[in-house]
């Protein structure tokens, strides 16, 4: 992905296309199975932008992580995303940050990052969406979409209707996140949603790889 400093709605285009299947780590749920192999082979299987989500892990780690992940992932032209964590997104020279309801204020965050670095922010309702308007951000993670269990500290899901709703109210890309798999991806790219962001369905999958490819073809199909 190209990282120069672009106006925002020239980022969003961009956006648009690099977010369309978007890979969340979460390691409980790689069976025993390293972060870099489940990460490269779900790239080669189609995943077009990760990210990092370090919940539990010391702040020397997380950056540790970050790093191996930004020299595998940069010379593919993969995005890494870091959550919540501006420091660990300066440090390794992420591309991207994204950040929730509770994390620092967007505007604040704005100002810290370098301006091709693009920030993601977390919507839980239509009333977040259209602040969102308002704010220097960059693309939307509509969380939950359906319930899942990999997610458990967010409000009611937004289910395929409140999905397309915000898609009327939102001119910024949208990535929907939450008890996403293969069954029912094509519904939420035909919803509205730019972006598919997937745990489990590639992490815990046998074969993150094919998993990954399936779902892209998905996508790609929308």
């Amino acid at each position: 992905m190209p990282v120069p400093t672009l106006t925002r709605p020239a980022l969003r285009a961009v956006l648009r296309d690099a977010l369309r299947l978007y890979l969340v780590t979460d390691q409980a749920c790689m069976r025993g199975r390293t972060l870099s192999d489940v990460v490269l082979a779900a790239v080669h299987g189609g995943v077009t932008c990760v990210q990092l989500r370090e919940k539990e892990a010391s702040s020397q780690v997380f950056y540790a992580q970050a790093c191996a992940l930004m020299a595998l992932l940069e010379p593919l032209d993969v995005p890494l995303v870091i959550n919540d964590r501006i420091d660990i997104a300066l440090a390794c020279g992420a591309h991207g940050v994204h950040l929730g309801q509770s994390d620092l204020p967007v505007t604040v965050a704005r100002k810290l990052l370098p301006p091709h670095v693009f920030i993601g922010w977390s919507v839980e309702s239509l009333d977040d969406v259209q602040r969102a308007q308002t704010l220097p951000l960059d693309y939307l993670g509509l969380s939950p979409v359906f319930a899942t269990p990999t997610k458990t500290d967010t409000a009611e899901p937004w289910g395929l209707a409140g999905l397309r709703r915000a898609r009327s109210a939102s001119t910024h890309p949208l990535v929907a996140i939450g008890g996403i798999h293969a069954g029912n991806a094509a519904q939420v790219r035909a919803a509205g949603a730019d972006g598919l962001a997937v745990v489990s369905a590639i992490c815990a999958a046998d074969a993150p790889k094919d998993a990954a490819a399936m779902l892209r073809a998905i996508a790609d199909a929308a």
